[in-house]
């Protein structure tokens, strides 16, 4: 049986100008985005203001994750032009932050990690004042590959959970929980002065207890930064939508969230990874140095 979208998950068809231009420079540089590919909600709002996730290593992911709508299948040949044409789009975006992402390439010997190393850098040379955010993939079994992209130096490392650790072998059965959660505990070892951040769908049947110890996993790892967004089924072949998350119970896991000491927390029905990227890195630099100036108080 499908359910009705409430009134607080609906969001207005993609229309204005800055959309159409955002998309016509997308095309012309043949970039890919996981906003297109994975049909996010915010679209319209995010490329009327010009924000954008790119999505670098093709657009054929080698996983195929219950939940997700980017397609599966050979994975396109690796573009070695591709990091220089992201760089000049962002310099032409004219972005203060790009968040950069990429589908699962199990089929390359470092999951495409330099090529998030080289995609950084050709950020930094084109765009210096941009400040950059990276969505990686778990990287599993390649060893090394953390180690690279971190030596980058990215303003963010995100590496999303997706969901609570007992709906891993239905929703993400190519990742391992407990392997995700060391990624980003690594980073942090590696370098402290990186922000690190992680996020979970919610509606696909997990429980509040189960979203708690995830928000402790996280906390234990060192991550500074939640989202918790719902989940959307893309189509009838995908995993089943168990329900819809109502606002007052979003406002409650922020609240928990805050109580178990993250630096930041966006947690509402149409949260995304990338959403309101640009402005919460700027809240988590300001809570930082909150979070400094009272310890030295």
């Amino acid at each position: 049986m499908k359910l009705e979208k409430p009134s607080w998950i609906r969001v207005k068809a993609p229309v204005s100008k800055e959309y159409h231009e955002t998309r016509e420079l997308m095309r012309r540089q043949k970039l890919n985005t996981v906003c297109e590919e994975a049909a996010c909600p915010n679209i319209g709002e995010c490329w009327t203001k010009k924000h954008a996730t790119i999505m670098i290593l093709g657009s054929v992911c080698t996983r195929a994750c219950r939940f997700c709508n980017i397609a599966t299948g050979r994975p396109d040949l690796l573009d070695p032009h591709e990091p220089e044409r992201v760089g000049k789009s962002i310099a032409e975006l004219g972005l203060h932050h790009i968040v950069v992402t990429s589908v699962d390439r199990d089929d390359l010997p470092d999951g495409g990690a330099n090529h998030f190393a080289e995609t950084i850098q050709a950020i930094r040379q084109y765009a210096p004042h941009t400040t950059i955010e990276v969505l990686t993939p778990d990287f599993l079994r390649k060893k090394g590959a953390i180690e690279i992209v971190v030596k980058a130096r990215p303003d963010v490392y995100n590496h999303n959970l997706e969901t609570v650790p007992r709906l891993y072998a239905d929703v993400r059965p190519g990742a391992r929980y407990f392997h995700s959660l060391r990624l980003l505990n690594t980073v942090k070892e590696l370098d402290p002065s990186i922000f690190t951040k992680s996020g979970i769908m919610v509606g696909l049947g997990e429980e509040k207890g189960e979203v708690y110890q995830v928000m402790d996993d996280l906390r234990a790892a060192s991550v500074d930064f939640m989202t918790i967004g719902q989940y959307l089924q893309p189509t009838p072949q995908h995993y089943s939508l168990n329900r819809f998350v109502t606002p007052e119970e979003f406002e409650g896991y922020t609240q928990m969230a805050k109580g178990k000491g993250f630096l930041m927390i966006s947690a509402s029905p149409l949260t995304r990874s990338s959403y309101h990227a640009g402005d919460d890195f700027l809240r988590l630099k300001e809570a930082r140095m909150a979070q400094i100036k009272q310890a030295i108080a």
